[in-house]
C-alpha cells in the first residue's frame, strides 16, 4: 500500500511538474505615456489621372497619452516639403489610412520618407509603388476588412462639414456635418440576453448584455492637426438626427485645426476633413 501511495504522489507531482513548464500567456504591458509613435504606409491608390495617392497611419503605442507634433524637425515628409498635410496630433494607439501624400506618374522607384520623432525615439515609414501594396478605396470604406467588391449594391454614406463662420480660443464653436445614406446594410438590432434556469436544456446563442442599440449608420468625430488639444463634448460613434450631426468643440489655444468626421454605414466609411482657424479670446495676449 505504502509504495502503491508513494508511486501514486510521485506520478501526480510528474505531471504538475509538466504543467509547470507549460508556456502560459504573458499580458501586454500597458504604458499610458513616454512611448513612440510609429508611423505606418498603408498602401497606395493610382489615381485616374495616372497620379498616385500614398496613404499612411500610425500607432502611438501609449495607452492614454495624446501628443502633438508640429510639422517640424520631429514630424517631417521627404523629398519635398516637409508639410504635406500629416497629422499634428496623434490620438492614442492605431489610427489606420488616415492621410494621403500624392504623387506624379513618373514617381517610379522613388521613396517617401515620413519620419516621427516621439520621447526620443526616431520611426520613419516608407512610401513606395511595390505592386503588392496597391490597395483601393473600398480598402479603405471597409478598413481593410472583408471586402463584398464592387458588384456590392451597398453604397459608402456622403458627408460634408460646414466651416464655423469664426472660432476663439476657449468658447464652444457648433461644427455641423450633413450625412446621408442609401440604407444598406439594413440596421438590425442585437439579440437581448435570456435568462434560462434550467443548465440542461440547448439555449440558443446570445449576446452578452442585456440590450444593445440598433446598428446603422453612425458619426464619429476626430481631431488631426493643431497646436493643442481640441475637446469634443461628444465622442464615440452618434447615429445623426435628420441626416446632421453636430458636436461642440473647444479650442485651448488659437491656431489652425483639422477636424475629420467619418460616416460609418456599418459596412462602409466616408471622411470628410474640415479645416478651422482660431482666433485669441478676447481676454488672451495679442
Amino acid at each position: 500500500m505504502n509504495r502503491f501511495v508513494l508511486a501514486l504522489g510521485m506520478a501526480c507531482f510528474g505531471v504538475y511538474a509538466q504543467a509547470q513548464q507549460l508556456p502560459t500567456a504573458i499580458p501586454q504591458t500597458k504604458f499610458a505615456s513616454g512611448q513612440n509613435v510609429v508611423p505606418y504606409f498603408e498602401g497606395w491608390i493610382k489615381n485616374a489621372d495616372g497620379s498616385f495617392d500614398l496613404v499612411f497611419g500610425y500607432f502611438n503605442r501609449n495607452w492614454e497619452q495624446e501628443l502633438v507634433i508640429p510639422a517640424g524637425p520631429d514630424n517631417f515628409v521627404e523629398p519635398g516639403p516637409a508639410d504635406r498635410g500629416q497629422p499634428t496630433f496623434f490620438l492614442p494607439r492605431r489610427q489606420g489610412w488616415v492621410y494621403r501624400v500624392r504623387v506624379p506618374a513618373d514617381f517610379g522607384k522613388q521613396t517617401l520618407t515620413w519620419t516621427l520623432k516621439v520621447n526620443g525615439r526616431v520611426e520613419k515609414a516608407y512610401g513606395e509603388l511595390q505592386p503588392v501594396e496597391e490597395i483601393t478605396e473600398r480598402i479603405i470604406m471597409t478598413r481593410g476588412n472583408l471586402n463584398p467588391g464592387d458588384g456590392d449594391p451597398n453604397k459608402p454614406p456622403t458627408i460634408a462639414i460646414a466651416p464655423p463662420a469664426a472660432a476663439s480660443a476657449g468658447r464652444i464653436v457648433n461644427i455641423v456635418a450633413t450625412i446621408a445614406d442609401d440604407g444598406l446594410p439594413k440596421p438590425r438590432a442585437a439579440i437581448a440576453r435570456t435568462n434560462v434556469g434550467d443548465a440542461t436544456r440547448i439555449q440558443a446563442q446570445t449576446n452578452s448584455v442585456a440590450t444593445a442599440a440598433r446598428r446603422g449608420l453612425t458619426v464619429s468625430w476626430m481631431q488631426l492637426r493643431g497646436p493643442a488639444k481640441a475637446a469634443f463634448d461628444k465622442t464615440g460613434a452618434m447615429p445623426p438626427s435628420d441626416g446632421r450631426s453636430e458636436v461642440g468643440v473647444t479650442f485651448t489655444q488659437p491656431g489652425t485645426y483639422v477636424l475629420r468626421a467619418t460616416a460609418n454605414d456599418g459596412a462602409l466609411s466616408t471622411k470628410a476633413d474640415v479645416t478651422v482657424v482660431v482666433s485669441a479670446s478676447s481676454g488672451s495676449q495679442r
